[in-house]
């Protein structure tokens, strides 16, 4: 479903690849202004459609100096709206406007200290010195005509400057991350002040707005949609079903690699409580038949997702009236399907979800949520009034334990690390700061150790325990888990499940680990 954003307000974010840009849009929202990031080769002509109230030119890891870096369309200053360079978005503006730019003497990357100039309205209300955050290599040497200097660090003459009749800005460093002092109130004078935003980008009115178009969309069609159990096709569910009602029907596919009895709950919670058409295709010896002597990670993906498409497009047969497919893609997705800036990225590990269906499915899609950040999706859950048990669930992987289980996948493995991971999940739980917790779980490792229970040897495997905190899975750091909780896990885990003796903690950090271990 194209999302049609003339109701709102809204800041274009020219995305030139920085690990940050995705950071930008989401501090424009929580100050409730409409954000959009676009391709960083989006025209003016594109632009002027719709016209934005500021665009943001976002940093990168490109240098402006190498063959093929990607630039920017000049009209885009003829726009008359006002424009924020951040750090290669900064030296992008200044080579573009005549300025020039050169390679710095030393990268400068880190915490720095940077004292700003008066009567600046970026910075208004801030103190004349303050901590940001560097990350550049490259910095501007002579400014374009008509810009002044607005900040200054020990290394960079040009920390900020600005441009006050056309309402160009332009900083070195990075505002939108947690290290930069004053960072959102920096954007804020951005929107507000600069711009002249009204703070209407509300979840209330978007879910009003979104149903609506839902049943203009589908109108007295009807819609089958892969529901996981997990946030994003749990809100897209109660959001279609609040538009069409009974016209939804939703097939949950028990591939035999869930958490423990997950299956009950979500026939429970969807079809029991919230009164959804839910069909559950039992497929698990299929599966395990499928996975049968393969041990390598790649491949158990591709034919765990393979299965599954196979499986739900059985059960999509059974509703060929239905004209419409949902499905839960959300903001990240569709940048990271349509952003890259150098073409196909190296494989890290492949996903699933009910795209490739086969040719005879010729459903149209609807993807309700295809212009919101997780943390927002669970907000629009919670204006829904669903369950904070299903909305406060951490992520699991499209293919399930499959990717937790080193090696081989096997049934009596899956039984033994649902139970080792059913305590993990129960221990964690009891945290107070369990909800600032990106993911926990166990991993099963095709290594087996000596151990003594009681008098007797034993020799069972070894379960790992992997826990992170993240904002959104692109990097992340171990969790540090009190040891008394670590203790009743392992504890718990080597008395009640039997076929496990020894538990470790991974602390990998990613990079250069991933988070799930295939």
């Amino acid at each position: 479903m194209a999302t049609d954003h003339s109701k709102f307000q809204r800041i274009v974010i020219l995305d030139y690849g920085s690990q940050y840009t995705q950071l930008i849009a989401r501090r424009i929202r929580e100050q409730q202004v409409f954000s959009e990031i676009v391709r960083f080769d989006t025209t003016a002509a594109k632009l002027r459609e719709n016209m934005p109230k500021g665009i943001i030119l976002s940093g990168g890891p490109n240098s402006v100096f190498e063959e093929g870096a990607p630039g920017i369309d000049p009209e885009i200053f003829n726009l008359g709206v006002p424009v924020l360079g951040v750090c290669y978005g900064m030296q992008l503006m200044s080579q573009t406007l005549g300025g020039k730019v050169e390679p710095g003497a030393a990268r400068e990357y880190g915490k720095t200290e940077m004292a700003t100039e008066p009567d600046n309205i970026l910075f208004a209300g801030l103190p004349r010195s303050f901590v940001v955050w560097m990350s550049h290599g490259d910095r501007v040497a002579a400014i374009p005509e008509g810009f002044k200097v607005s900040a200054t660090s020990a290394n960079c003459p040009y920390a900020a400057i600005r441009d006050e009749s056309r309402r160009f800005y332009a900083i070195q460093f990075h505002p939108e991350v947690v290290h930069t002092q004053h960072g959102s109130q920096i954007i804020g004078n951005f929107l507000f002040k600069i711009c002249g935003c009204a703070a209407d980008w509300k979840l209330s009115t978007w879910i009003e707005d979104t149903v609506e178009k839902l049943r203009a969309q589908i109108g007295d069609e009807e819609v089958v949609l892969g529901l996981s159990g997990g946030v994003d096709s749990s809100v897209v569910a109660v959001l279609l079903h609040k538009a069409i009602g009974r016209r939804l029907h939703c097939i949950f596919v028990d591939n035999g690699l869930l958490r423990a009895n997950e299956d009950v709950q979500v026939e429970r919670m969807f079809k029991t409580k919230l009164g959804l058409d839910l069909t559950v295709a039992h497929a698990a010896q299929r599966f395990y038949a499928a996975l049968k002597g393969v041990s390598e990670p790649e491949a158990k993906r591709k034919i765990i997702g393979r299965e599954f498409i196979n499986v739900f497009a059985e059960e999509a047969r059974k509703f060929s009236h239905c004209r419409f497919l949902g499905q839960g893609t959300i903001y990240p997705d569709v940048i990271e399907s349509s952003h890259a800036l150098k073409g196909p990225s190296q494989t890290i590990k492949s996903h699933h979800n009910v795209g490739g269906l086969p040719p005879d499915l010729k459903f149209e899609l609807v993807e309700p949520l295809r212009d919101l950040f997780k943390d927002e999706v669970r907000a629009v859950g919670r204006v829904l009034r669903m369950d904070s048990e299903l909305l406060d669930r951490q992520p699991f992987p499209g293919p399930g334990l499959g990717v937790r289980i080193l090696g081989e996948v096997t049934e009596e493995k899956v039984k033994l690390l649902q139970q080792a991971d059913l305590r993990v999940q129960e221990e964690i739980r009891k945290l107070p700061q369990y909800k600032t917790i990106w993911q926990t779980f166990a991993v099963l490792l095709p290594v087996r150790t000596v151990g003594v229970m009681g008098d007797q040897r034993t020799y069972e495997y070894t379960c790992a325990i992997r826990s992170v905190d993240s904002i959104d899975a692109m990097t992340a750091d171990w969790t540090r888990i009190p040891y008394d909780t670590l203790a009743a896990m392992s504890n718990r885990i080597i008395n009640e499940v039997r076929g496990i003796n020894r538990v470790v903690y991974d602390i990998s950090s990613k990079p250069p680990a991933t988070i799930e271990w295939e």
